[in-house]
């Protein structure tokens, strides 16, 4: 009886808490993305990594996020598609290839951010090498050009194909790729999450021993730089960015791994009733945890922002002084259009 109440939960959280998550992370990572290109901040190469993962989570949660609850959500009418528009071919292939870049781009930034603390902070004397304006312009370059290379085969392993009794025509793997675009999702999956968890897991690991290591040794050390409290801060967004992207992939990666996996055992067992009909019954179970599993990975996409506040004295600091600026460009334009009101003839005047 609970799995039963499962489904409805399930798309229910999924159906309406998306549409904040997208809100939320659209403004987030705007104003992230403005504090991170400040005249302050665009001096330092982390900066450019966080501007660089703020843009690859602004279009997840356009071309990912938004489509997807858009096809997703709960429809009057299961006879007809919820947005026609994108199940059509041409538009099916562009919206899956900007997905799987986003998402690439956004796992792979947050690894070579962590490379470059690794650097800054294990490695010192090579911080002026791998640290510096220059070189992080190549690395998020390169990342950028990888995931346009590596992410093209989905478009071509896709279609509008028509699937269920109604005949719906959806955008989904094309039948005659169905085994190898399966193995290459598997691999795409393995090279977004598990490898940079790994990766992530291991390097921070080693900058939180030699930060403690280092602490014992220079505990009698007066003198900190403001230089060295802005690495410090990095290195503590960093890893709550870390955490958070490990405890919010993790759930989601999980099931959407057992379903295609049971998906793939249904196909090949069509002479047991019984066993398929269980299998199915599963089947169904899962689909409905990944309602809630998929939300909870979707907020991967709008929680930095708080992280950012949260972590980081210099952050909010280059925050208030956007707003600060914002509003005494408004008051200093309001006292100009005040004067030149006042000193011309009655003739109604409009400052713009």
């Amino acid at each position: 009886m609970e799995r039963q109440s499962i489904p409805t939960a399930g798309e229910k959280i999924f159906t309406y808490m998306t549409p904040f998550i997208f809100v939320i992370g659209i403004f987030g990572n705007i104003l992230s993305l403005r504090v991170f290109v400040t005249k302050n901040m665009r001096k330092l190469s982390a900066s450019l990594y966080l501007a660089a993962l703020s843009t690859a989570d602004l279009l997840s949660l356009i071309f990912y996020v938004l489509i997807e609850w858009i096809k997703r959500s709960i429809s009057p009418d299961p006879s007809v598609p919820a947005a026609p528009f994108f199940e059509q071919n041409g538009i099916c292939q562009i919206l899956i290839y900007m997905q799987y870049i986003s998402r690439f781009l956004s796992s792979w930034i947050i690894v070579c951010f962590t490379f470059e603390r690794y650097i800054g902070v294990c490695h010192t004397l090579k911080r002026k090498t791998f640290c510096d304006m220059h070189s992080t312009r190549k690395i998020v370059t390169s990342v950028v050009c990888l995931a346009v290379v590596l992410c093209i085969y989905k478009p071509c392993m896709t279609a509008s194909v028509e699937v269920g009794p109604y005949k719906i025509k959806v955008c989904s793997t094309d039948p005659n790729h169905q085994d190898m675009s399966f193995i290459l999702d598997c691999i795409f999956v393995f090279c977004i999450i598990f490898l940079p968890f790994v990766i992530i897991t291991v390097l921070n690991s080693m900058i939180i021993r030699t930060l403690y290591i280092r602490n014992k040794h220079h505990r009698q050390c007066k003198v900190i730089t403001e230089e060295s409290i802005i690495r410090l801060e990095f290195t503590v967004i960093l890893i709550a960015i870390s955490f958070c992207f490990i405890a919010l992939n993790t759930p989601y990666t999980a099931i959407w791994c057992k379903q295609h996996l049971l998906t793939r055992f249904v196909k090949q067992m069509d002479g047991d009733q019984l066993l398929v009909a269980n299998t199915g019954s599963e089947m169904t179970w899962n689909i409905n945890v990944m309602f809630i599993t998929r939300t909870i990975f979707y907020m991967n996409y709008c929680v930095n922002f708080f992280l950012y506040c949260l972590t980081g004295a210099y952050f909010r600091k280059e925050l208030r002084m956007l707003f600060m600026y914002k509003s005494k460009n408004y008051q200093s334009q309001y006292h100009r259009c005040s004067v030149q009101n006042t000193s011309s003839t009655p003739t109604p005047n409009t400052c713009v």
